[in-house]
């Protein structure tokens, strides 16, 4: 007898409700044992957009925000 059916006996032997847990937690070890895909860059995720950032830009959109900001602060 191969390990699958062996497994597949027992699995068969238990109540609906164990079968269900067997099955979540076989699904857990899958999705562990998967290769992760590696996460991207903002860079990588912006490149097609062609967008150009300038320090100016940058200095511009400072300015709008922390123009008003009070200075005075206790």
């Amino acid at each position: 007898m191969s390990l699958e059916q062996a497994v597949l006996e027992k699995f068969r032997q238990l109540p609906v409700d164990k079968q269900q847990e067997l099955l979540n937690f076989a699904e857990f070890l899958y999705q562990k044992n998967t290769a992760k895909t590696p996460l991207r860059s903002i860079r990588g995720l912006c490149a097609d957009l062609a967008i150009d950032i300038t320090e100016e830009d940058i200095t511009q959109a400072r300015q709008e925000m922390w123009g008003n900001f009070p200075r005075d602060i206790v």
